[in-house]
C-alpha cells in the first residue's frame, strides 16, 4: 500500500506538472513583434529597441516585422485574427484608437480583439511656427492668427493622424482660424515647415526637436502636463495660457484577445524590465519621450481615455474614411 501511495503521489504530481507546461513553458521559440510603420520611423525604432532587450528576460528572439499599411489597419485586422499565443505581438500608436473613430467600417474591434499588455511610453506634441513668423509664444500666435485676413496655414501628418486632430482641438478651444495642409509623414512636412510655405504645426517632439534646438523651427508650446528637459525653456500649454491641453502619441505593445493570463503576466514583467533598464530608459529619453512603462490594467485603462478624447477631435475634424 505504501509503495502505491508513492506511486499515486508520484503520478499526480507529474500530471499536474504537465498540465500547468504550456503556459509555464512559454516561449519556446521566437516571437514576432509586428509594427504597422515602415522602418526608420519613432514606432520602428522603439520596437526594436524593445525586442533589443527581451531576450534578457524571455531566453528567445524577438523579430521586429514591419507591415504598413492603410493607416495601420491593415496590420491591425490580420493581428487581431492571429493566434493568441504569445508568439506575435504587435506595437502601435495612437492611431490605433483614432481607427475606431475614423473608419466607418473596420473588420475588426480596435478594444475587444486586442489584449493590452504594456504602454512602453509617450512623446508629446509640440506647436511650432516657422521661422518667419513673427510670433514668440502662444498668446502673439493667437492675437497674429486672429488678425490675418487669411488666418494661419496648419500642417499636418496627414488626415485622421494625431497631429491632425490636436491641430483640430486647438481650433475649436481658441477660435483661431487655421487651414489645414495634410502631408504623407514628418518628412516632407518638415521640409515646408522649415522652408516657410506653411505657419504653424503640431509635431511629435521626437521628430520636431533637433529643428528646434538647432534654431530652425520655434517652439510656441509643449501639449503636455510638464515640462521636457531637452527643451526646457518651452512652457506647456497650460503655462502659456491654454489650461488642460494635452496631446501626445504613444507607443503599446498588445497581444491578440485571449491570451493565456500566465503567459500575458510573465509577457508584461518582461517588457517592463527591458524598458526599465537604464540604457532603454534614457535612450526613450533622449527621443524626447516620457517612460511609462506601465502595467496591463493602466494600459486597458489609458486606452479608454484615448477613445473619448480622440472621438472628439474626429468629431470636431469633420475626418472619415470609408
Amino acid at each position: 500500500m505504501s509503495n502505491f501511495k508513492t506511486w499515486l503521489g508520484r503520478t499526480t504530481c507529474a500530471l499536474l506538472t504537465l498540465a500547468a507546461a504550456p503556459a509555464f513553458a512559454w516561449p519556446d521559440r521566437p516571437i514576432e513583434l509586428v509594427v504597422p510603420y515602415p522602418a526608420g520611423g519613432a514606432t520602428d525604432v522603439i520596437a526594436r529597441m524593445v525586442a533589443e532587450k527581451l531576450p534578457t528576460y524571455l531566453h528567445q528572439p524577438v523579430v521586429v516585422r514591419n507591415q504598413p499599411g492603410a493607416g495601420t489597419t491593415l496590420a491591425a485586422s490580420q493581428f487581431a485574427r492571429a493566434n493568441p499565443d504569445g508568439y506575435k505581438l504587435y506595437m502601435t500608436t495612437a492611431a490605433h484608437t483614432i481607427s475606431a473613430s475614423l473608419y466607418k467600417k473596420l473588420n475588426y474591434d480596435p478594444i475587444k480583439d486586442f489584449e493590452p499588455i504594456s504602454l512602453t511610453s509617450t512623446i508629446p506634441l509640440v506647436l511650432v511656427a516657422t521661422n518667419s513668423l513673427p510670433v514668440t509664444d502662444l498668446k502673439s500666435l493667437i492675437d497674429y492668427a486672429k488678425k490675418s485676413p487669411n488666418g494661419l496655414t496648419m500642417a499636418s501628418t496627414g488626415n485622421g493622424t494625431p497631429q491632425h486632430l490636436t491641430g483640430e482641438l486647438f481650433k475649436a478651444k481658441t477660435d483661431v482660424p487655421l487651414t489645414h495642409i495634410p502631408y504623407r509623414g514628418d518628412s516632407p512636412m518638415l521640409t515646408d515647415l522649415l522652408g516657410g510655405q506653411v505657419q504653424v504645426a503640431f509635431v511629435t517632439l521626437s521628430a520636431a526637436q533637433p529643428h528646434i534646438l538647432a534654431g530652425k523651427l520655434r517652439a510656441i508650446a509643449l501639449a503636455h502636463p510638464t515640462r521636457v528637459a531637452s527643451i526646457k525653456d518651452v512652457p506647456t500649454m497650460e503655462e502659456a495660457g491654454l489650461p488642460g491641453f494635452r496631446s501626445a502619441t504613444w507607443f503599446g505593445i498588445f497581444a491578440p484577445a485571449g491570451l493565456d493570463p500566465a503567459v500575458k503576466e510573465k509577457l508584461q514583467a518582461s517588457i517592463q524590465k527591458a524598458v526599465a533598464t537604464p540604457e532603454l530608459t534614457n535612450r526613450l529619453r533622449d527621443m524626447g519621450a516620457e517612460v511609462n512603462n506601465s502595467s496591463s490594467e493602466e494600459f486597458a485603462a489609458f486606452i479608454d481615455e484615448e477613445l473619448k478624447s480622440w472621438a472628439e477631435g474626429v468629431r470636431l475634424s469633420g475626418a472619415s474614411v470609408d
